[in-house]
């Protein structure tokens, strides 16, 4: 992530600002094979000035493998803007990939076999060397939101507080049965791939800034990551711009459920901020049994049992979810998005998340290639 986001700190007539980071996947629009263009596509745009109006900043950058793109938002208070500009950036994605022949689709991990082909460039080539396979393996796409807040201890005592509910944003998200052409029983395989990188997955609380500080530090003295970009846990503050970054969700089929993902996830910071406030301390429960929730959601994702963010013992995946956004529907109100997130929760309930949507797809078509199809659509018109 190399953009620079100007944010403004809240008070107490005005939400959080928050934007959304999507990686999405290039492919052949006939075939469905993923394709190495993400710089080709990149130059299209600029060539072409397709891009966000008025951003002051380039909305596509490169990821580590060419057969991925990666688009950002502007930060803003309103949902509303926020779901144009899912929709914009998406729209500007598959002009510009369709000016060098291919589309895009929000598959958070190919159902089409390929052999990725990493960006020239000199860090991830460092990466490659470092970490053999998992690098040479690693085509995910996933959802970034980032969340404003007003200081570094802030920041950290809402990571501290929404460890045990992120598990159910994974569960909702889900949008990555497939890899190398064959159904792999996940609804999150994109989670059990990125789970590879060393610095991955939940973490025990802080407590304080200058705690998380340290952390880091010492992960870094380790020499086991190049640099502390490589801090992939499931949520932690941003190296940029005053935001806390959560991490864990699959990119989405939908902009709907995109735009669900950004409301949710403010709330949860709003939530986890006043908790803070008013001195309620976090829940203890061990990364251990945080990181059986997250596998547990990638597996079954809303098809099954998930683990309960306040008992943390199985329970239908509804019964959670529902919990989630009874704990979230105080800052939901505050922030003017209950409504709009109650009835985009509803409708990727009835629907399913994607994962559920590829597999409908594929047993539509009895082909991996039809499932990428029906993405491409999605992706854009959704």
């Amino acid at each position: 992530m190399g953009r620079t986001l100007t944010v403004t700190a809240p008070d107490s007539h005005r939400p959080r600002t928050f934007g959304v980071e999507e990686e999405l996947l290039l492919v052949d629009p006939v075939s469905g094979t993923p394709q190495a263009v993400s710089g080709a596509v990149i130059q299209y745009a600029r060539e072409h000035g397709d891009g966000l109006p008025g951003s002051g900043r380039k909305p596509m950058e490169t990821e580590l493998q060419r057969e991925q793109l990666e688009t950002g938002t502007r930060p803003t208070t309103s949902l509303d803007d926020l779901a144009d500009q899912v929709r914009g950036t998406r729209l500007a994605a598959a002009r510009a990939a369709g000016g060098v022949g291919a589309a895009i689709a929000a598959l958070a991990t190919s159902p089409m076999a390929v052999r990725p082909s990493l960006t020239p460039s000199a860090r991830y080539r460092l990466m490659a060397a470092a970490y053999g396979r998992t690098a040479d393996e690693q085509l995910t796409c996933g959802c970034h939101v980032h969340v404003h807040v007003s200081s570094p201890d802030e920041g950290v005592a809402v990571l501290d507080r929404i460890r045990p509910w992120l598990p159910p944003l994974l569960a909702l998200s889900g949008n990555s049965p497939y890899w190398q052409g064959i159904d792999t029983g996940y609804d999150s395989w994109r989670h059990e791939a990125w789970g590879r990188w060393p610095s991955s997955g939940p973490t025990e609380p802080f407590g304080s800034a200058k705690a998380y500080r340290a952390a880091v530090a010492a992960l870094l003295r380790t020499g086991a990551l190049l640099d502390e970009g490589m801090i992939y846990f499931d949520a932690r503050l941003s190296r940029n711009y005053p935001t806390v970054e959560i991490r864990v969700s699959d990119v989405c089929l939908n902009a709907g459920d995109t735009v669900l993902m950004a409301a949710l996830v403010r709330a949860l910071v709003d939530s986890a901020a006043l908790d803070w406030r008013e001195g309620r301390p976090p829940d203890p429960v061990r990364a251990d049994l945080l990181r059986l929730a997250m596998w547990r959601a990638a597996r079954s994702g809303l098809r099954d049992e998930l683990v309960h963010p306040v008992t943390h013992e199985a329970a239908p995946a509804r019964r959670v979810v529902d919990a989630l956004f009874a704990h979230l529907s105080p800052a939901l109100e505050r922030n003017g998005d209950r409504e709009t997130a109650g009835r985009l929760l509803e409708a990727l309930l009835e629907r399913g998340n994607g994962a559920g949507l590829q597999r409908a797809a594929h047993h539509r078509s009895r082909d991996v290639r039809g499932v990428v199809a029906e993405a491409i659509d999605r992706t854009v018109g959704s």
